[in-house]
């Protein structure tokens, strides 16, 4: 084989396995359901990408939400599901604090590739209420924070450049 094949065949294949890199999983509360955020890295083969939303509690993994493996008949009827360009949103309907515990994300590009994921543990009384600027600040660095609020700063004269 051509060595420049091979070489660019290499970078394909781990463009697309680092791809579908879980970046982050963030839990907040929207009423009384539970909202997991799952931010990922894209490429265009993530329509075949492979997902599981699951819950460890009593060191006992319960499927939520998958593609990999079926979900709990208990929790079908509470899931609601979003894939969105580069974030996977799972709501979990009636969160009590009986489901609190350990939340995963796990993202397969394929099944002969490696997962990735990432937990969060969700406590009731620890979530904040989903929002925009909880969201924000949830999701923005905080060095860029200030600068994305200079333009408010100004406007209003609490500052002048």
């Amino acid at each position: 084989m051509n060595p420049a094949i091979g070489i660019t065949l290499l970078l394909t294949v781990l463009q697309v396995a680092s791809g579908q890199k879980v970046i982050s999983l963030t839990a907040c509360l929207v009423d009384q359901s539970l909202r997991l955020d799952c931010r990922h890295e894209n490429t265009t083969a993530s329509l075949s990408t492979q997902y599981e939303f699951s819950l460890t509690r009593d060191s006992k993994k319960h499927v939520l939400i998958s593609t990999v493996g079926v979900p709990e008949h208990t929790y079908r009827s509470r899931t609601n599901f979003t894939n969105k360009y580069n974030m996977k949103v799972l709501y979990l309907s009636g969160f009590t604090t009986k489901d609190e515990g350990l939340y995963t994300c796990e993202l397969r590009p394929s099944s002969q590739q490696p997962s990735f994921s990432k937990n969060v543990t969700v406590l009731r009384d620890k979530l904040v209420k989903c929002g925009g600027i909880s969201l924000l600040a949830q999701n923005t660095s905080w060095l860029l924070l200030p600068l994305l609020s200079l333009p408010l700063l100004q406007g209003m004269d609490f500052i002048s450049l």
